[in-house]
């Protein structure tokens, strides 16, 4: 079909409305614009599996979330009344969402390391952050010393509180958090997964 513009009183404009109809009208029904011109939009790319994978492999979405607070007392070791709090509590997907304290013995696995290092002095806890969950517990912290310097790493036992630990966790509701072996790293990552209730027999 052949259109003058100039024959009927055509605009340039409305020419150029009746080319866009005419382009619209000649393409196959599964055809969507994107911002780089038409593509499929029943056709995926296959992906090649020889392709290292980007995003998250592990993910979920939370219903809500539960607080726990607590205080621990001089003497009194870290990370086993985070653990035992866990256990108790059976908090099933919890975080680590503040902490404020100080130690008087410090015990770290560090970067790269399979041995653990221990350390004496009064320490201030800058940060401490983690999962928790049935099947273990993963924490990070960082401590500083009276001339400001500050170290990091793996929380294990061996942590012994100084004055006190002021501690808030939250459990994401509706999810569950686990460890399982992972053949790419060698270690036991977080699997996260929805928390279905059992259902009671009548």
């Amino acid at each position: 079909m052949h259109i003058n513009p100039f024959d009927n009183g055509l605009t340039h404009k409305a020419f150029s409305v009746v080319l866009f109809l005419m382009l619209i009208s000649s393409l196959p029904p599964d055809c969507a614009f994107g911002q780089s011109g038409p593509k499929s939009a029943t056709r995926p790319m296959a992906s090649d599996p020889n392709q290292k994978q980007s995003g998250p492999v592990e993910q979920g979405e939370s219903q809500g979330m539960k607080v726990f607070a607590l205080r621990l007392r001089p003497g009194q070791d870290l990370r086993k009344e985070i653990e035992r709090l866990t256990r108790e509590k059976s908090i099933k997907a919890g975080f680590i969402i503040t902490t404020i304290g100080s130690l008087e013995k410090a015990t770290l696995r560090l970067a790269d390391q399979k041995n653990t290092s221990s350390f004496e002095g009064k320490f201030e806890i800058v940060s401490l952050v983690g999962t928790l969950s049935q099947d273990g517990v993963h924490l990070h912290i960082s401590l500083s010393d009276s001339a400001g310097r500050t170290i990091g790493g793996r929380l294990v036992e061996g942590c012994q509180i100084y004055t006190t630990a002021e501690i808030v966790i939250g459990e994401a509701k509706g999810l569950v958090f686990g460890r399982a072996a992972d053949k790419l790293t060698g270690y036991e990552e977080l699997t996260i997964r929805r928390y279905k209730r059992s259902r009671k027999r009548g």
